[in-house]
């Protein structure tokens, strides 16, 4: 059973996908969540401390399905991340822009949640370039590269400029297989000619 402050989460999650973030406050979520009008105050210094809550919220659901996968290969997992948040942006538009735009406040939560769940994913690009199905390099670029893919495609497709039936031809999912697909043969072709060179490529190490 989850505590007075996770009810709370949850019920500006409600709040934030049903009108936007217009649409939270701390009084309507107290009301909804049938605590007290002083309550949300206790746990949430402001409307955005609570919506960086969600932010964080959203950032280690992530995290956490990584955790659970057991693929088959690394950029089986990469690939597998990728095509999970997109299918959350697009089912769930308005924790996506709220989690990825600009935040104004400093939320130790927030940044706490945020530089775990960029390590894991860096992890995930290491883990493919050690196995060879991503090109070498600095892993924070390679992932940088992916995840403005993947990012870019879902703003894209959530403004009607992207879908397999009209402009681009192609779903956010479509997009991220793509390029996933263009940097193993980028990264084959790579490890194939350094063999014939007789040397091998090198895994930069990112601090996350």
């Amino acid at each position: 059973m989850g505590t007075t402050r996770d009810t709370l989460v949850d019920v500006a999650t409600t709040l934030l996908e049903e009108g936007g973030p217009t649409a939270v406050t701390l009084r309507e979520v107290g009301a909804r969540a049938g605590v007290s009008r002083t309550a949300p105050y206790r746990h949430f210094a402001s409307k955005e401390d609570l919506l960086a809550a969600v932010a964080a919220r959203a950032l280690r659901e992530r995290h956490r399905a990584r955790a659970r996968r057991r693929p088959a290969t690394a950029l089986d997992a990469l690939r597998a991340d990728l095509l999970h948040f997109v299918g959350q942006a697009i089912a769930h538009p308005q924790v996506f822009r709220l989690t990825y735009g600009s935040w104004s406040i400093d939320s130790p939560d927030l940044t706490d949640a945020a530089t775990t769940a960029r390590a894991s994913l860096i992890q995930l690009v290491v883990d493919a370039q050690r196995e060879g199905s991503l090109p070498g390099g600095d892993p924070e670029r390679v992932a940088g590269l992916v995840t403005a893919v993947a990012h870019g495609a879902c703003h894209m497709a959530l403004g009607g400029h992207l879908s397999r039936t009209g402009k681009g031809h192609a779903s956010p999912a479509d997009l991220v297989n793509d390029v996933l697909g263009h940097l193993r043969t980028v990264a084959a072709e790579s490890v194939a000619a350094q063999a014939a060179a007789g040397t091998t490529y090198e895994v930069i190490d990112s601090e996350p």
